[in-house]
């Protein structure tokens, strides 16, 4: 197989994995968000607020955590949660279905585009299966999952899919 057509092969294998699965449970968008951090400083003029020290977040099934994050908001609500420092963001597609767990370096959440960019040794992680890159793209709303090596290749990603039986 020629390198282009392994990593459309690999992408569609991902998506097709993940399919149904990366929906939150739609009670979570209705769900207050909580958080908390060892600081936190509000910027009134830029809608951001930097919370650091063990970074917690949590809304419904959703929960982040971090050892800095940058919430943005706007007069809609949260638009986007920039999180760095030994990522870990976890969440369940809905009540029949497993927790979805994602770690990383760095994860950019857009919330109005249900958007997560996983950054830095990213890696994903439902039941037993296993996907990781350099850089995992998440689609919450389209069920739909990139991931990418390095630059130039380096750090190819990586998938393991368990058998149906031993999955569960």
């Amino acid at each position: 197989m020629k390198p282009n057509n392994t990593r459309l092969w690999l992408a569609a294998l991902l998506s097709l994995s993940l399919s149904g699965t990366s929906l939150a449970l739609p009670t979570d968008r209705n769900q207050p968000i909580h958080v908390s951090a060892d600081t936190a400083t509000i910027d009134d003029n830029t809608g951001i607020t930097t919370y650091s020290g063990n970074v917690e977040i949590a809304q419904g099934t959703l929960k982040i955590n971090a050892r800095n994050v940058d919430l943005h908001r706007s007069e809609s609500g949260v638009n986007r949660i920039l999180a760095t420092g030994d990522v870990k963001f976890e969440q369940q597609a809905a009540k029949d279905k497993p927790v979805t767990n994602a770690y990383g370096e760095r994860m950019d959440y857009q919330v109005n585009r249900q958007e997560i960019t996983i950054t830095g040794k990213a890696r994903v992680v439902q039941q037993k299966d296993t996907f990781t890159g350099q850089k995992i793209v998440y689609n919450l709303d389209k069920s739909l999952v990139n991931a990418f090596s390095g630059e130039g290749g380096q750090g190819r990603v990586q998938m393991v899919i368990q058998p149906k039986g031993a999955a569960q």
